[in-house]
């Protein structure tokens, strides 16, 4: 399944695309945002490209002698998005970072295996032979590749990232547990590795997410029924009675409590396009719900001890909510955390997402760029998000 990279035909078919879009008909991108995005950008570019020719990063910086040469997936998967985020603020955004998109998307292909422990293709958690070792397989890892996939086509409707996401959700299925002997039978796995069976809100939301947009995409009702056995089986196991989810079921049935916010975030964004293809208004309000419940859990300085890329994709998920809505009530909340984020934890030297102890990583400086860029769209366009 190993894809070509994003051709100069289909990127300018796309930047036609988006020149027809509300975003590029009648919205620039905010200035203070733009120019955070792009600053945040030429950071991670300066402080974790390899300019090898392969178009992958390192995972730290400083890089240290011990280091693998390659960042993971999940952390070189969110350079991917910051760079997709940022080319759809408008047509010529698209413009300005098709390259660097198509660059980044064709790496993405460099940790993709054709089978893997399930007898699935997936990407793998490093770079596939001969770059690097493959490793193992987390099926969350994918389900974000999936639905960059699914994003990259609403706005550029190149073939093969349909073609992509139709893959991961093949993986999705397979990973889904049918061992009856399990404390609360069902879910996707976490991983593949054979001495971890947690099955987790991140490996169960966004699949459901990734169903929905297939079944928008193509109509097909066996995307939905899957997104609706996914969601139905997260809510029963690890939902809490206000709303918001922990983070996993263990093996032995044992709930492991910690709320993260991209547990959140996926699932208001899962009832809000639920909401959208069955005009149920029980989703919509389930959304609210868990989106005002993990507003009041998630003030600025809890954000603060969440890691970027979970905050990222909370938020952006709570635009995607705006968006169905038709209102702008989270991104006051959105900008006070870029703001903080600009102020307090941007490294004046290298311009990188400044960690609290130890090395600066790749994902989390991408994460910014995510946010800035995102803040930058149309409201309009809010709803393309994953």
């Amino acid at each position: 399944m190993r894809g070509p990279a994003v051709s100069r035909r289909g990127f300018a078919a796309g930047a036609a695309l988006l020149a027809l879009l509300p975003a590029a008909a009648g919205a620039a991108p905010k200035p203070r945002s733009g120019a955070r995005a792009e600053q945040w950008r030429a950071a991670m570019e300066n402080g974790f490209a390899l300019n090898d020719g392969t178009g992958l990063y390192r995972e730290y910086a400083p890089a240290a002698a011990t280091d693998a040469k390659y960042a993971t997936e999940w952390p070189f998967s969110q350079a991917h998005i910051a760079y997709l985020d940022l080319a759809m603020t408008d047509a010529a955004a698209a413009r300005r970072h098709g390259a660097a998109l198509a660059r980044v998307r064709a790496a993405e292909e460099l940790y993709w295996s054709d089978t893997s422990a399930s007898g699935q293709g997936g990407y793998l958690s490093r770079v596939v032979p001969p770059l690097g070792p493959g490793d193992d397989l987390y099926y969350d890892d994918n389900e974000w590749v999936g639905l960059a996939q699914v994003q990259h086509y609403r706005f550029f409707r190149t073939p093969e990232s349909l073609a992509h996401a139709r893959a991961v959700f093949e993986l999705i299925r397979s990973g889904w547990s049918e061992d009856p002997r399990l404390p609360f039978p069902g879910g996707v796995r976490w991983t593949q590795k054979a001495d971890n069976g947690d099955r987790n809100t991140v490996s169960n939301m966004p699949a459901a997410q990734l169903g929905i947009r297939l079944y928008q995409i193509t109509g097909e009702r066996a995307y939905l029924d899957d997104a609706l056995r996914y969601y139905r089986w997260t809510n029963a196991v690890l939902q809490r009675p206000d709303g918001l989810y922990h983070d996993h079921v263990k093996v032995d049935g044992t709930i492991e409590k910690t709320v993260w916010t991209y547990n959140q975030g996926v699932p208001i964004a899962v009832n809000a396009l639920l909401w959208r293809v069955t005009g149920e208004d029980q989703y919509l309000k389930e959304a609210k719900r868990i989106a005002t419940a993990s507003r009041d859990r998630f003030p600025l300085a809890q954000l603060d001890r969440q890691p970027p890329p979970f905050n990222a994709i909370y938020f952006k998920n709570l635009l995607l909510l705006d968006g169905v809505s038709h209102t702008r009530e989270h991104v006051p909340a959105m900008r006070d955390y870029a703001d903080h984020m600009w102020r307090n934890r941007r490294d004046t030297a290298t311009g990188l997402c400044r960690p609290r102890d130890g090395r600066a990583e790749l994902i989390d400086t991408a994460a910014m760029v995510q946010i800035e860029a995102v803040l930058g769209w149309a409201p309009e366009n809010w709803t393309a998000l994953y």
